[in-house]
């Protein structure tokens, strides 16, 4: 894990903030779909319109593991699920609709953080470090830092029964968190984590998703990337959903952080 500083508040410029609204060929907030979204929230104050989107996006859609990172955040709502990036590009393509300043933060995590979620083949097939991303938004003159919204509420709650024993760091199952039973994921006007513990590297600051995946591509590339789409995927949302609905889980998949 590293350690990951609070975002100064800076101010964005005129010229900045036009930027954080464009839309983009992922952030297509154009389509009927986000639109008929947002259309729900304008009237509402700039908290409340956040609040609003993010709760859509952490909970309205469930989570789980797309086609690809680099998908359009139309495609995505078209799914009804996401992880970490492809949610990440819902959310910004929200809050942009909104008239709210947002832009993207790359990483990667270590594979561990999604052990138990995935399994087998699949837990094999995953890189090493693995390409992870949240949301920084501009209100209320700060910068603050959103990825809590990865796990869907059904899922999380889940997660918190069955491991309803465990004190400290947790690790494992798509979560990294001091605190399983009380991580920061609820919309209050402030940071929200669930993965942060788990991060091993940071890419910086990136005016869109369409920006960092020129640069950095996504998680898998090749034969891997064609078996993942075709294959491993489909397995990977079966085991969240067994996850989600309360299907048993060995004693030795329950993954607390381990000390470094």
């Amino acid at each position: 894990m590293i350690t990951i500083a609070p975002t100064p508040a800076v101010a964005p410029t005129a010229a900045e903030r036009a930027l954080w609204l464009t839309r983009t060929p992922l952030l297509d907030f154009d389509s009927p779909s986000v639109q008929s979204l947002a259309q729900g929230w304008r009237e509402l104050p700039e908290s409340e319109r956040i609040g609003a989107a993010y709760r859509f996006v952490k909970d309205d859609l469930a989570f789980g593991y797309n086609v690809s990172d680099d998908l359009p955040a139309s495609a995505v709502l078209r799914d009804g699920y996401g992880q970490c990036n492809t949610k990440s590009t819902v959310l910004m393509a929200l809050l942009r609709a909104l008239g709210v300043p947002c832009r993207f933060r790359g990483f990667t995590i270590d594979k561990r953080l999604q052990r138990g979620a995935v399994t087998g083949w699949a837990y094999w097939l995953a890189p090493r470090r693995i390409i992870h991303s949240w949301v920084e938004v501009w209100t209320e003159g700060r910068w603050l830092q959103l990825e809590g919204f990865i796990l869907d509420g059904s899922y999380l709650a889940a997660l918190q029964q069955r491991f309803a024993e465990h004190r400290g760091a947790f690790c494992g199952y798509g979560v990294a968190t001091p605190d399983l039973q009380r991580p920061p994921v609820e919309w209050c006007g402030s940071d929200t984590y669930i993965q942060r513990d788990g991060i091993n590297q940071d890419f910086g600051l990136f005016d869109s998703p369409d920006a960092f995946y020129a640069v950095h591509g996504s998680n898998l590339t090749g034969i891997k990337r064609w078996i993942y789409q075709r294959h491993i995927r489909h397995q990977m949302n079966s085991n969240v959903a067994r996850v989600r609905g309360g299907a048993p889980v060995s004693a030795a998949r329950g993954m607390p952080a381990q000390r470094q």
